[in-house]
């Protein structure tokens, strides 16, 4: 009898989406292997939340891969926001107070 590689299989499921009560959403289904300790983790905070396995699982993925498809946040977007409205009027100002005359 010959040997077959075994092939993760994906398939369309319909289920009733947590996030939208009463609507019918259609998923894939993954199979993930996972070690042990991550496993009972996982469990373990199904669990204590009250929810299922894979809705943690869809949480860490999105929050993995920067959330739901759609435009891209831009994490670093206001990082050096001073609260100062001039800043690129006085640069020159700004920079000869900070570093001298050496520039």
């Amino acid at each position: 009898m010959p040997e077959y590689e075994q092939v993760p299989v994906t398939r369309r499921i319909s289920a009733y989406s947590a996030r939208t009560p009463g609507m019918l959403a259609y998923m894939n289904r993954t199979t993930v292997k996972l070690p042990e300790d991550l496993d009972a983790r996982l469990r373990h905070e199904a669990e204590r939340r009250g929810t299922t396995i894979s809705e943690i699982t869809r949480e860490a993925i999105e929050a993995h891969l920067g959330g739901r498809v759609g435009r891209r946040q831009l994490r670093a977007a206001g990082a050096g926001a001073s609260g100062h409205g001039d800043i690129s009027e006085r640069i020159e100002e700004i920079l000869s107070a900070e570093f001298g005359s050496s520039l």
